[in-house]
């Protein structure tokens, strides 16, 4: 065997491929989800979880300058 021959796969040529399958793979999930997304519930419950501007959260603003 010539030492010029190539025996295996060059690094340059590795990551083409991988960006290519990956640029592919993007596309075809893109193409394959949903058309419409949903929007986000939001809460109007005072009882429910979620942020809450209390006093204290209001007082942090004000001392971090928001």
């Amino acid at each position: 065997m010539d030492k010029n021959e190539k025996t295996g796969v060059s690094r340059r040529d590795f990551f083409r491929t991988a960006t290519l399958g990956s640029a592919a793979a993007a596309g075809a999930a893109i193409a394959l989800g949903t058309d419409e997304a949903e929007a986000a519930e939001t809460v109007t419950s005072p009882t429910a979880a979620g942020y809450r501007e209390t006093a204290l959260v209001k007082t942090y603003y004000d001392l971090a300058r928001f």
